[in-house]
């Protein structure tokens, strides 16, 4: 049987404050009387908020001091750690980044936010990511998505047919939006056959209040766990092999017709091209 249980890390983020939001993510650890084996999930752009126009000033370097605090929680504490995702500089260029640490101190995978949101400046202030993420943990594949990439189903539909069983999506979703975070990640739960783990921020920062309502929803959509708009930890314990026979059952991945997909699009390519 393959069980795992993850935990989920709802917390509130000081703005443009990478120390104490180090610290507030070390005492989380520390409260979460962690099991050895666990996942453990972060929300999105936990160490800097976004507060971009100073990147320059307060983004980590090379992603140094979130991997060597990352790496000493997993080793600590005995768990794979979903590191949500952290402001990065890179060679001048900022990206959103996430790091997957094993329990040993590996570094599982790097995942760089592929959709850059607008309405929150990152097309002006960050690089986009180009390539997918996994991981495997107890014969399980896990991907790690960042909050906008949401709204791309095609990107979670590409990991899925990677054989990805187990999303993890970090965010920073603001309030006025509540409703689509939830029918959102339904959706991708669904359409993929796959469980969805979502840790969104609380509070606020000076443009936005974020409503947290972190969950856990299966295969078919159900939400098995949701959480408020308070500062919480919380787990799941996870039953992987639910997700074989759901796909088995309404056999998406063989009825898709990719090929019919393609042959539109060059046919729709192919009209543009004549307009």
């Amino acid at each position: 049987m393959r069980k795992i249980s993850v935990v989920l890390l709802q917390m509130d983020i000081a703005f443009g404050n990478p120390n104490q939001n180090q610290r507030r993510v070390e005492q989380l650890f520390y409260q979460a009387q962690l099991q050895p084996g666990e996942v453990v999930i972060l929300p999105e752009m936990w160490n800097t908020g976004y507060d971009l126009v100073r990147l320059q000033e307060i983004a980590d370097h090379e992603g140094q001091t979130t991997q060597k605090m990352l790496i000493h929680l997993a080793r600590t504490y005995q768990v794979t750690i979903v590191g949500g995702s952290v402001a990065v500089e890179v060679n001048g260029q900022f990206f959103n980044r996430t790091y997957v640490v094993s329990e040993e101190g590996t570094i599982l995978a790097t995942y760089d936010k592929a959709h850059l949101f607008g309405l929150m400046a990152e097309d002006r202030f960050l690089s986009a990511g180009n390539q997918l993420a996994f991981f495997t943990k107890n014969d399980t594949t896990f991907s790690p998505f960042i909050c906008y990439d949401l709204r791309f189903p095609e990107w979670y539909r590409l990991a899925a047919q990677k054989g990805t069983e187990i999303y993890g999506v970090s965010a920073q979703w603001p309030t006025q939006r509540l409703q689509q975070w939830r029918k959102l990640l339904q959706a991708r739960a669904i359409e993929n056959q796959a469980f969805v783990i979502a840790v969104n921020r609380v509070g606020a920062d000076p443009d936005n209040h974020f409503p947290g309502h972190s969950m856990v929803i299966d295969p078919l959509g159900e939400i098995l766990l949701e959480l408020d708009d308070q500062e919480m930890i919380a787990r799941y314990e996870l039953d992987v092999d639910q997700v074989l026979p759901i796909r088995g059952e309404i056999p998406v991945f063989r009825d898709a017709r990719p090929d019919l997909y393609e042959q539109i699009r060059k046919g729709e390519k192919k009209n543009d091209d004549v307009k």
